[in-house]
């Protein structure tokens, strides 16, 4: 029986000892046997870091060029900056005598072609370098019979499509139809990539458009003709809206009827005769309209 008591004493003194907060000091340490083991760490030789590099600097100053074609045999020796672009620098060639236009030219370094959009010091080009020139295939080539270009005027020569272009004539006179000015014409003329047979000349086809089956326009719209005096009068569309009702039982349907009606006559009718009739019969439309 005492060891009962003693054993029911032992259990209340241990739950009131879990039950309360259990309380450290500030120079608290946790036991080292009690701390969890660190990963050993094998040391790594790791290489040095990289050094920067020098920023290379752009180059600057004009660059002489030997532009050289095999066939036909002819050099163009041209003075370019770095920052031209391939594009540039065939429009300076074009201007050259007897070179030939920037769209027919191909440039070729090491037998790689240089793209029309990159610059000249994207190329490993050097001052004294010499640049193969090419045409395109289908453009006849002649520096003996090609005029000279002058530098003054020299332009980039404007993309075209293949096959023909489109030269517009001058302004013709205008000739008296209602409602029609002058006739556009234009030309069409063969394109510098088609080269002529033997014997063969080629000549420009003059194209004329023929606006004679164009219809006259519509003079529905005056003010002055009795139907545009007739359909402006607000009690005509009120008339039309009492006999749509008595023939259609649902209003709505009969709305709708004058409203197919009054649309397909608005063209006839100004805006503010449009607003006198809507105020006046009492039917709006879409945004008011």
């Amino acid at each position: 029986m005492a060891e009962q008591a003693e054993l029911a004493f032992v259990k209340t003194f241990v739950n009131n000892l879990s039950s309360q907060p259990v309380t450290y000091a500030d120079d608290f340490q946790q036991p080292p046997e009690r701390s969890l083991r660190k990963v050993p760490v094998l040391p790594v030789e790791l290489p040095p870091p990289p050094e920067p590099k020098a920023s290379q600097a752009a180059p600057t100053g004009s660059l002489s060029i030997t532009f050289k074609s095999i066939k036909p045999a002819k050099s163009y020796a041209l003075c370019v900056q770095p920052t031209d672009t391939v594009s540039d620098i065939k429009t300076q060639l074009a201007s050259e005598p007897g070179a030939p236009p920037p769209d027919a030219q191909r440039l070729l370094l090491k037998g790689k072609a240089l793209a029309d959009n990159k610059l000249l010091q994207e190329y490993n080009i050097k001052d004294g370098d010499t640049v193969t020139l090419m045409v395109k295939p289908g453009f006849d080539w002649d520096p003996s019979k090609m005029p000279a270009s002058s530098p003054s005027v020299a332009a980039p020569t404007p993309q075209r499509a293949e096959g023909e272009s489109i030269t517009l004539l001058p302004e013709q006179p205008a000739r008296t139809r209602g409602g029609h000015g002058r006739t556009p014409s234009i030309v069409l003329s063969p394109s510098p990539s088609m080269s002529p047979s033997p014997g063969e000349k080629l000549i420009d086809i003059p194209l004329v458009l023929d606006t004679s089956n164009i219809p006259e326009p519509s003079q529905s719209g005056a003010t002055n003709t009795p139907y545009h005096v007739t359909i402006a009068q607000p009690t005509f569309w009120e008339h039309l809206y009492t006999f749509l009702k008595s023939e259609f039982p649902n209003a709505t349907d009969a709305a709708q009827a004058w409203e197919d009606f009054f649309c397909a006559s608005k063209g006839s009718l100004t805006v503010s005769e449009i607003a006198k009739i809507r105020d006046h019969v009492g039917v709006t439309g879409m945004a008011g309209s």
